[in-house]
């Protein structure tokens, strides 16, 4: 591990579950509650545009009452002292990596405290439920939704993204399901560019035979463990 300099990190439901954010896929395939075909897609924005704020409203809200855990710190951790380039890639929309300290860090999924006009493309931080038809502060439009990526949607800064991962020594995927892609592969396009691949997650994922190395257990334990170990051949 020494001779590691430049690394990328995916993050996945699983490294906010500790903290109390239920992961994606519930039992029955169901999200909180939900098909997430009823709440996670712009046909099920445009059929029923109630539902879908509320169901984000809730979310959001849902935030106040959770905190950061071993896994987010250990992370801030490693972006605070890492001194080759780091990108924290998080499929999450909690605000958790933030809350806890870390700066090297995009959301390819979106943001719960941020909305997306839907006529002039601007993103504004949000903190308060958002009621369909609410006006957007810079062009005027009714037109503001939850800055969320949804099935069907281009994830955000793919560019961005493809060179990190071109770039990296070290790809590592933290908490994640391997099934949502294009995220699930990353891994693959990591391995095309000749860095090293690392999995942590609670159990084999849907793309745990392409990794090198897996590590299997709780994040809040796992992902401390490895950071300590990887700082101290900084």
């Amino acid at each position: 591990m020494a001779s590691l300099r430049n690394l990328v990190i995916l993050t996945g439901a699983g490294v906010s579950a500790e903290s109390g954010i239920a992961t994606f896929r519930g039992p029955g395939g169901l999200w909180e509650g939900h098909r997430v075909e009823d709440v996670c897609t712009p046909e099920a924005l445009a059929r029923d545009p109630e539902l879908v704020h509320r169901f984000y409203d809730l979310r959001r809200a849902a935030l106040e009452t959770v905190q950061p855990n071993a896994a987010h710190h250990a992370l801030a951790r490693l972006d605070a002292a890492w001194p080759g380039e780091l990108l924290i890639v998080t499929q999450n929309v909690d605000d958790l990596h933030e809350r806890a300290g870390a700066t090297r860090l995009l959301h390819m999924h979106g943001e719960l405290r941020s909305a997306l006009c839907a006529a002039c493309g601007v993103r504004e931080r949000w903190e308060e439920a958002l009621p369909p038809e609410s006006e957007c502060p810079n062009c005027g439009m009714l037109a503001l939704r939850p800055d969320i990526v949804f099935f069907g949607e281009m994830p955000y800064e793919m560019e961005r993204i493809e060179a990190a991962l071109a770039d990296a020594d070290l790809f590592v995927s933290i908490g994640t399901s391997g099934a949502v892609y294009p995220a699930a592969g990353f891994v693959q396009t990591a391995r095309h560019y000749g860095a090293a691949t690392l999995e942590i997650n609670l159990e084999p994922s849907g793309g745990s035979h392409w990794f090198e190395e897996s590590r299997m257990g709780p994040a809040g334990t796992l992902v401390p463990a490895w950071v300590d170990e990887l700082l101290a051949t900084a």
